[in-house]
């Protein structure tokens, strides 16, 4: 079923210019050799013919050059891909473009939404991308900016206005900047610390996102008015949606060391400082645009007065401030503005943003009334959404931990405190602890009435404590959610609990106790989404929840409860299609019970870089979860390498951010009926057990460890430098123990790809077997027409995807690196015909060969699969020396390495995901 690439590859415009650059500033160097191994050589080269071999002792050289040219090439698609929506949106005659604002609203008025129905489901819409720092990304943060700046060249370049002179500086400076990337190794000389990964989640937060939120509201805006909407009401569109953002790096402590209470503590302060300066250096720029005078507007007196009440109230620090630029209202308005935000709140500063936004209604309707209407809506504006989507905070930040740990901790402070078998805490049984916790949490009486805390327990409550004391000094703006990893029972929420009250995290109001920070259960594997509607029921019945839910919803908002679905776990533990399906009957029955209860529920999608971590086109993700469970709110991780790959350009990023809330808006207004496809509900769980057992087989077969240690290089991955979170949870050699995201890498190199695609074959082929009518009648559903179902559509884009980047050829001769012969054989004999009957059933469901009936896709991986094959020969070949000296010489291992992670490093590149 593996195609051959035999048809001339097409390449995305501009990769010529990218490589003949890159061609001529190796030359220029005396790196002959290693140009001539360049890929791609006869679409961007007078030179017709293949690419060189690699010359003799210089592989480590071609293996950074192949990552440089896979970098470009992306760099090309992303550019084209952005031009391309620009064509669109600028064609009068042209379709709206897939997930986009445009098509959200044309669906909107064929459903016969009025404008106000419309903005008002606009208000309801409301996305949260959180950043995550899972060993996903391969690069180092220096190349990162690199990447960057060339991208930047790549946009100059294809602007007009340029002379031929200015044209050959630009590309000069490209070349310098390839020349810089060239002399600057890819990979992690040492492995980096926590505090590198912050300092990226900051540049995005505070560069990056800021300038894509209002770009994406901008689409929305003309969107708007490209549908026929009335203009008057396109301002209150623009601000009816909201974009935030959420962030790990810093709090997530699951398995990572690393992350202490300092550490929180200082990301806290660092997230805080950053988002003051930026909205500082914000009013600043205001202030210098806004340079009316009293004498050229027709000002309003009442501003003079807010600026002589604002100005008292600041005493000595408002009288210097309005002694600036006399004459200009506006100005010296923005000058206390700054002040405000500078000074304490007991001296007058703000308390929040909600005060900032306060005084700058203000400014907006003096401009407005003295008819500064253009100033207010282009220059006002866009600070408006700085400040409403990243606050005095740019992020909230979650803290997620284990529930094993937190077992840990009570045990310590049960043993502490003198209660019998309080040690063996995690064993009791869930009665057992459900009425512990109930008689404890009746009590303000803290666990840890003498002393310090257990060590066990001091590591939560240290961080609990320095939570505490950020919402006394600041407010909880800011402060995300409480996570619990492998929630089991609401025994595992209630405990949080616990271990706030030992803190003054928990609060005590007049109907009792509450806790002003959410609880959020993580559902990750097969059995814990089979269970989550029950623990869930179960903890939406506690009264202290209750007034927990009651106290953030004081404002007259509807309870909303967070709750975290896992993507990459449930693969891992299951497979892609018992995790798909069981993320989707999970969610179903986690709504119907969150409305028994009366609360909303916000689904946080733990979603990984790779299809078998839940990764897929955004807009069709959103299209395929069950209807009524996204009301308007979702947040979702972005993890690794797709923070780059999404993010790093103001274009791309936009349109993501479009995606994203505009499948919001579409999934709120309920665009079609999921009750049509309730027969095919059942027809979906059957082919999930047959898939399930599949690929339990599979993993439980004898052997099947060793096979997966030796047939990737998920040794070298757990040797590598590419993040500071370990690649096990405790350490232990098991499938259970090691994290899903080395899981998926490893089968990623291998070019296996086995997350993605295993298990629907033998699922679908079963279901023929026994029911060849529903086997029929489900594949019907995929189809385009009125009988698409966009949950199965989605599952087998996916899968297929996942297929065409797996290689038979690759398999075979990584599979030879397992040196137990018949484990091999027995162990790959299973992935074989699963690939075989995977293969046939998509074949039959796109009627035909898939590179042929996929043609965007493949255009996307075709280049890219035929240049990979020296890297993956020459990563064979590496892994066996390097393994082979890790038993007989560790001098000539530590040798080897730096080359084993930059083979990693280029398949990474080349296949565009790590894990």
């Amino acid at each position: 079923m593996e195609k051959t690439v035999t048809e001339p590859l097409t390449l995305a415009p501009g990769l010529a210019l990218l490589m003949s650059s890159f061609d001529r500033v190796l030359r220029s160097l005396g790196e002959d050799d290693i140009a001539a191994t360049l890929p791609w050589r006869a679409q961007w080269s007078d030179d017709a013919g293949s690419p060189g071999s690699w010359p003799e002792g210089r592989s480590e050289r071609c293996l950074q050059a192949h990552s440089i040219a896979f970098r470009l090439l992306a760099h090309a698609e992303e550019n084209t891909t952005v031009q391309g929506l620009r064509r669109v949106q600028e064609d009068p005659a042209g379709e709206s473009p897939s997930g986009s604002w445009w098509r959200a609203f044309e669906r909107a008025l064929t459903m016969g939404l009025t404008p106000d129905e419309i903005v008002d489901a606009l208000r309801h819409v409301r996305v949260e991308p959180v950043l995550t720092a899972h060993p996903t990304e391969a690069k180092r943060q220096t190349v990162l900016e690199q990447h960057r700046r060339l991208y930047e060249y790549i946009v100059e370049l294809e602007n007009s206005m340029w002379t031929q002179t200015e044209r050959s500086y630009i590309r000069a400076d490209l070349e310098a900047c390839l020349e810089s990337l060239w002399r600057t190794g890819e990979i992690y000389l040492e492995k980096p610390e926590l505090t590198d990964e912050r300092r990226l989640a900051l540049h995005f937060l505070a560069t990056v996102f800021p300038r894509a939120v209002f770009a994406a509201v901008r689409r929305l805006q003309t969107a708007w008015l490209r549908v026929g909407l009335p203009e008057e009401r396109v301002l209150d569109a623009m601000y009816a949606p909201r974009v935030v953002f959420g962030n790990w790096v810093g709090g997530d402590r699951d398995g990572h060391p690393g992350v202490t209470a300092e550490t929180t503590r200082e990301t806290l302060e660092l997230l805080r400082s950053s988002a003051l300066a930026e909205l500082d250096a914000s009013l600043a720029t205001l202030a210098r645009k806004l340079s009316l005078t009293a004498r050229g507007s027709r000002h309003s007196t009442r501003l003079h007065e807010r600026c002589d009440e604002r100005a008292a109230a600041l005493a000595a620090a408002g009288v210097d401030f309005a002694r600036r630029n006399e004459g200009e209202p506006w100005r010296q308005w923005l000058n206390l503005m700054r002040a405000c935000l500078a000074a304490p709140p007991h001296a007058g500063g703000y308390r929040d943003s909600a005060a900032l936004l306060d005084d700058l209604d203000v400014l907006e309707s003096s401009l407005r009334s003295v008819g500064a209407t253009r100033l207010a809506d282009n220059e006002v504006l866009p600070f408006r959404y700085q400040v409403r989507t990243f606050g005095f905070h740019l992020a909230e930040l979650d803290v997620r931990q284990n529930s094993q740990f937190h077992d840990r901790a009570i045990a310590a402070l049960l043993d502490a405190a003198g209660v019998e078998d309080g040690a063996a805490y995690e064993s009791w049984s869930t009665q057992r602890r459900r009425v512990l916790l109930d008689r404890e949490l009746a009590t303000p009486r803290p666990l840890s009435r003498t002393g310090a805390a257990p060590e066990a327990a001091a590591a939560v409550l240290d961080v609990y404590e320095t939570l505490a004391h950020y919402a006394a000094r600041y407010g909880e703006g800011g402060l995300g959610a409480l996570i619990v990893s492998m929630t089991r029972s609401a025994e595992d929420l209630l405990a949080v609990y616990l271990l706030a009250r030992d803190t003054d995290l928990l609060h005590q109001g007049s109907d009792g106790s509450y806790l002003p920070l959410e609880v959020v259960p993580l559902f990750e594997t097969i059995d814990d989404l089979r269970h989550a509607p029950q623990i869930l029921d179960d903890y939406l019945g506690h009264p202290l929840v209750r007034r927990s839910l009651d106290y953030r919803c004081a404002n007259g908002s509807e309870p909303v409860q967070q709750v975290m679905v896992g993507y990459s776990d449930s693969g891992k533990d299951g497979g892609i299609v018992a995790s798909f399906w069981h993320l989707y009957r999970s969610q179903e029955a986690l709504t119907a019970i969150g409305r028994r209860h009366g609360v909303r529920l916000r689904f946080f999608h733990g979603r990984g870089g790779a299809i078998g971590r839940g990764a897929g086109p955004t807009h069709r993700f959103i299209d395929a979860l069950p209807l009524h469970s996204v009301g308007g709110d979702l947040r979702l991780t972005e993890q690794g390498e797709t923070i780059s790959q999404k993010y790093a350009n103001r274009g791309t990023a936009s349109h993501h951010l479009e995606l994203l809330a505009a499948g919001v808006f579409t999934a709120r207004i309920g665009y079609g009926d999921d009750r049509e496809f309730t027969r095919l509900r059942p027809i979906m769980d059957r082919v999930t057990e047959y898939s399930y057992s599949a690929y339990r087989e599979l993993v439980d077969h004898e052997g099947f460890i060793d096979f997966f240690s030796f047939a990737t290089p998920v040794d070298a991955i757990e040797n590598s430098r590419i993040g500071s979170r370990p690649a096990r949870r405790t350490g232990q050699r098991s499938l259970s123990d090691l994290r899903a995201i080395p899981w998926g890498f490893a089968w990623n190199q291998a070019r296996f790809v086995l997350p993605g695609w295993f298990g629907l074959g033998s699922g679908m082929a079963a279901l023929k077997r026994d029911d060849p009518e529903a086997h029929a009648e489900l594949l019907r559903s995929k189809d385009e027409g009125p009988d698409r179902w966009p949950a199965f559509h989605y599952l087998i884009s996916n899968v297929a995807t996942a297929f065409m980047m797996a290689s038979l050829k690759q398999m075979r001769a990584y599979a030879d690196l397992v040196p137990d012969v018949a484990h091999r054989e027995a162990v790959l004999g299973l992935i074989l015909q699963e690939h075989e009957r995977t293969g046939a059933l998509l074949e039959q469901i796109y009627h035909g060969p898939l590179h042929l009936q996929r043609p965007i896709v493949n255009a996307v991986l075709a280049p890219r699969l035929e240049a990979l094959d020296p890297l993956h020969d020459h990563q064979i070949e590496l892994l066996s020396r390097w393994r082979a000296a890790r038993n007989d010489d560790p001098t000539e291992a530590e040798a080897l390495t730096p080359e084993l992670l930059l083979s990693i490093n280029a398949i990474a590149a080349g296949l565009g995901v790590t894990g």
